[in-house]
């Protein structure tokens, strides 16, 4: 007995300090970085996903919303946040895959952190105003595609995933179609309701409730597979573009660094939390589709999306420097 006392009190002074405090963790809150505003489709998803995560851990999640600079912000404060497992940064394919390739300068990198894995992605649908001659995609594109130009879009902003979209949608066709961006969805799609532009690509956290109460028109969803929300709406590819996708997509990041331990226990809670029955309803009910994976899961998806969508960038000569 003796032996085995003194054995366990050598281990632990051997016991690293780091080790020592990892077994206490979490012993105060975790901030968790939205870097878009309070009200949109990132921060619901945090708001809903943290609450449950917290009960789950015993310890409190803080929502941290820091918006601006098409997420640059708040992703930037989350790479430069201590890696000791108490911040979380939500990052989504506009910080992750795309400004990489639009920006020359960016204040931090993709490589910077750590992903827990892939939470859920908000489809995106093709819009046009309720009044527009437009009651199929096949006959908006034949319509775009016959007057190059003469055509413009609403977009959430430059850079944006659904500027993005309807890029590879010009890409795809051959088509033009003048780019208006806006500072925000709320902002477009007003102006596409008012008839102020004609059509735009929205995800379904921003335009859903519009397409319900009929103040746009969906034409076509951009998803692989028509989607529950709108099981009525064709995909892209079923009017006459093959093999179209793109998503607006939501992933939990950690800062690079923080323990290994730590980063593999808030993927599996997060994956845990996310499919409670009553947050995963609440979830799809605003228009998401919850499809949870692990780090290594997301991690590939991105070198996937990075190859497509830099690629898409390079071609049309696309930057926001």
């Amino acid at each position: 007995m003796l032996h085995t006392a003194l054995g366990a009190a050598a281990a632990l002074a051997l016991a690293s300090p780091q080790a020592l405090a990892q077994k206490a963790w979490p012993a105060k809150p975790i901030r968790w970085i939205v870097a878009y505003p309070a009200g949109g489709g990132q921060d619901f998803l945090a708001r809903h996903l943290s609450a449950q995560m917290g009960k789950q851990l015993g310890q409190s999640i803080v929502i941290d919303n820091r918006p601006g600079a098409a997420g640059i912000i708040g992703t930037d404060a989350a790479s430069k946040a201590p890696a000791d497992g108490y911040t979380m940064v939500t990052g989504d394919n506009g910080a992750m895959v795309l400004n990489p390739a639009l920006y020359r300068k960016l204040p931090y990198s993709p490589d910077d952190f750590t992903p827990l894995g892939y939470m859920a992605g908000f489809p995106l649908i093709l819009v046009v105003n309720p009044d527009s001659p437009f009651t199929s995609a096949r006959q908006w594109l034949a319509a775009v595609k016959k007057s190059p130009g003469l055509y413009s879009y609403a977009s959430p902003g430059a850079g944006s995933p659904h500027h993005l979209a309807m890029e590879l949608i010009k890409e795809r066709t051959g088509s033009f179609i003048v780019h208006v961006p806006y500072r925000g969805t709320a902002m477009a799609i007003q102006d596409v309701m008012a008839g102020q532009l004609p059509m735009m690509v929205v995800d379904t956290a921003g335009g859903l409730a519009q397409i319900r109460a009929g103040k746009v028109r969906a034409l076509a969803v951009l998803s692989p597979r028509r989607i529950a929300a709108l099981p009525n709406v064709p995909t892209l590819a079923e009017s006459g573009v093959p093999n179209f996708e793109a998503v607006a997509w939501q992933g939990l990041f950690v800062p690079k660094g923080t323990p290994p331990d730590i980063a593999e226990l808030l993927s599996a809670e997060m994956q845990k939390a996310i499919v409670v029955p009553e947050v995963k309803t609440r979830l799809e009910e605003f228009g998401l589709e919850v499809n949870p994976s692990g780090g290594p899961q997301l991690a590939s998806f991105i070198a996937r999306e990075t190859a497509f969508w830099h690629k898409l960038i390079r071609e049309r000569h696309l930057s926001l420097d």
